[in-house]
């Protein structure tokens, strides 16, 4: 199966791209994600003992083939949810990803460290460019990439983003803090928790 054509990016058009006055509503925030995985009881167990959520609610299989688990990270009855019974990992995935803010950027070294101990594949880490958090990005046991950020530009209604020349790519959680663009304070409370160059 061949891939679609599509056309070339408009960035400037969807730059230019707002929402309509008048909506009925306003979003707030991300409420959950609800994942589908093979094996149920090894995803909870990760993201209840690598990630640290706590479960709310559990279907049984008569309630939804597969079983389904609603776990949450706040006072939110769910942030994520898992449906079992995909039969093979994820690898054409429809789901880029999604993230998870902590509240310091120690939390983020530690939770390199953390998910080092624990096996889990971290396939990048540092700052990527808009936004310019400071993350550790990493796979569940199906393949699904997750987040753990801290420092994400805050905008208010009508502001601008950051300029591209103030974007600071850094591929380590060091480089990060070594190279920071304008306005971003990371510093550890921890020193120590940063990894020393050989």
């Amino acid at each position: 199966m061949s891939a679609v054509p599509q056309p070339p990016t408009d960035v400037e058009a969807f730059r230019k791209l707002s929402p309509p006055a008048g909506l009925p509503f306003k979003i707030q925030k991300i409420g959950h994600v609800v994942l589908r995985v093979a094996d149920l009881t090894r995803s909870v167990n990760f993201y209840t003992q690598v990630l640290g959520f706590r479960v709310s609610d559990v279907y049984p299989e008569d309630m939804v083939p597969g079983g389904m688990v609603f776990m949450r990270c706040n006072r939110d009855h769910h942030g994520v949810a898992l449906v079992g019974g995909i039969t093979e990992r994820a690898s054409q995935r429809e789901l880029h990803h999604f993230a998870f803010e902590v509240a310091t950027l120690d939390e983020v070294f530690r939770a390199r460290k953390h998910l080092r101990e624990h096996g889990v594949p971290i396939v990048f880490e540092g700052r990527r460019r808009a936004g310019v958090q400071i993350a550790v990005e990493f796979e569940d046991p199906d393949g699904h990439q997750l987040e753990i950020y801290w420092g994400l530009d805050q905008l208010g209604e009508n502001d601008v983003a950051r300029p591209k020349s103030e974007w600071r790519w850094a591929h380590s959680l060091e480089e990060a803090i070594a190279y920071h663009p304008p306005g971003q304070s990371p510093v550890l409370a921890d020193p120590s928790l940063a990894e020393k160059k050989a």
